[in-house]
């Protein structure tokens, strides 16, 4: 491919040696770049095995003067503008770019971008997991974990690409054919600096859309996607008891009646899917697979669309059922990192249920989350850095069933205890893991682990 040649010459230098660093760096060394690495933390051993067998340079545990030593520096996902090699950067010179700059020259294939505040993982994936089976060639990427520059210089029908809000702060280039907007809450404040600080980066997604692009969203988003983009063709999610004033033409509409989501098309209604044919929990996820199905209604499937759905398990730490036995049932949200998440799951699962909350905080306000647990759950415990602002919250909402425990281990009893023999225990922490876990993923595999345990020992 003579794009091959496009970076020869070119001194390029990755900040980050993660999923998105590795898969930067192993597209700019094939782009014919010199490339090197740098990372303020450890390096992992995949890392350092891809590296090697590319000739690619790298550091760990600081930036040295070599990463300045550069034509183009470029940030990995999650890099904020603020980080001091960033600045430093800027002060001698070097010319700084995002993840989705430098990989959107390199993407062949139509775009459908997925971001949000909560549900834009299963939403990307249960997408691609669709498109699929209607026969496309797809390259499911993004924040979801898989790096975007590991499609570059591929052909493809589609790319459906998670986009979090720290990459599309930096976007300027990657264009998408349409996209989805899940949910919008406040979210990564600490690295934004103030929700309209997060919600400008999300808006880059509409900002940055191709022209005659389609954007599904739900209804109560709309106004505000609208006013950053106006002339963009809008598809609008709505339950049928919020309808209100009607429906616009486009709409997509969740009616629990029926049992069924219908899609409005030019004033003619059809539907989408029965609740029935999706196999995950909850209310929010029949949001998520709405908006993936009007996006496969959009690009042309007519009919069998809920059918599609038949074998997709959804994603790990996602309102992941993990057992049933003794009455209760174990639900792992693990990736539920944010109040706004967190609510989303106590509203969407019924049942008596016992949450487990806490961990590192975002600085977020737990007001919102303290008036949700206290109209949903029965209990709370309470573990991590936040447990005692998390406690304070439950305590002004007047919720008397807050519990505080050291972690998991004592955790997990506690909330079963606390149902009495019926319920569901819901690991949703509304917080970060690194107080305690390298990640959402290994906190939620504790969870699974304690809980199996329990039910062995039955």
């Amino acid at each position: 491919m003579t794009s091959n040649n496009k970076l020869n010459g070119r001194r390029i230098s990755i900040i980050g040696a993660g999923v998105s660093g590795q898969g930067l760096a192993s597209l700019a060394a094939r782009l014919g770049a010199s490339v090197f690495v740098t990372d303020k933390g450890a390096v992992s051993e995949e890392a350092r095995t891809l590296f090697k067998s590319m000739n690619i340079g790298w550091e760990e545990k600081g930036h040295s003067e070599r990463c300045f030593e550069a034509d183009l520096l470029v940030a990995g996902s999650g890099i904020p503008p603020h980080a001091p090699v960033i600045t430093e950067a800027k002060r001698r010179g070097v010319e700084v770019s995002g993840e989705l700059d430098f990989v959107a020259p390199w993407l062949r294939g139509k775009i459908i971008g997925v971001t949000g505040s909560n549900g834009k993982s299963t939403t990307t994936a249960l997408l691609g997991h669709m498109l699929k089976k209607k026969g496309f060639s797809v390259a499911v990427a993004g924040n979801i974990g898989q790096s975007l520059a590991d499609s570059a210089l591929m052909e493809w029908d589609f790319i459906a690409v998670e986009l979090s809000s720290f990459q599309l702060y930096w976007n300027h280039k990657l264009s998408c054919s349409a996209a989805i907007v899940t949910n919008l809450a406040p979210d990564h404040l600490d690295w934004h600096g103030s929700y309209e600080g997060y919600l400008q980066s999300k808006l880059r997604i509409i900002e940055t859309l191709e022209k005659g692009g389609t954007v599904v969203c739900r209804r109560v988003e709309r106004p505000v996607l609208e006013n950053a983009c106006p002339d963009t063709v809008f598809a609008t999610f709505l339950w049928r008891d919020e309808a209100g004033e009607g429906e616009e033409e486009l709409s997509i509409v969740a009616d629990s009646a029926r049992s069924a989501v219908y899609m409005r098309l030019e004033g003619v209604e059809e539907k989408l899917f029965a609740f029935d044919e999706l196999p995950l929990l909850g209310r929010h996820n029949i949001e998520n697979a709405s908006m993936a199905a009007a996006m496969l209604r959009l690009n042309g499937a007519v009919e069998g669309i809920g059918v599609l759905f038949a074998g997709f398990k959804g994603l790990p730490h996602r309102c992941e059922k993990v057992a049933e036995f003794g009455g209760i049932l174990f639900v792992d949200d693990s990736k539920g990192t944010n109040v706004a998440s967190t609510c989303t799951a106590l509203t969407s699962i019924e049942g008596k249920k016992a949450v487990i909350l806490g961990g590192q905080g975002k600085g977020e306000d737990y007001g919102p989350l303290a008036e949700t647990v206290a109209k949903e759950a029965a209990a709370a415990v309470i573990i991590g850095e936040e447990k005692q602002r998390i406690a304070d919250a439950l305590a002004d909402a007047g919720f008397m069933g807050a519990l505080k425990a050291d972690g998991l281990e004592d955790g997990v009893p506690m909330a079963v205890k606390a149902l009495q023999g019926s319920g569901v225990v819901l690991l949703s922490p509304a917080c970060t893991s690194w107080d305690m876990y390298p990640n959402y993923g290994a906190r939620g595999d504790h969870f699974k682990k304690i809980v199996q345990a329990m039910r062995t020992e039955q």
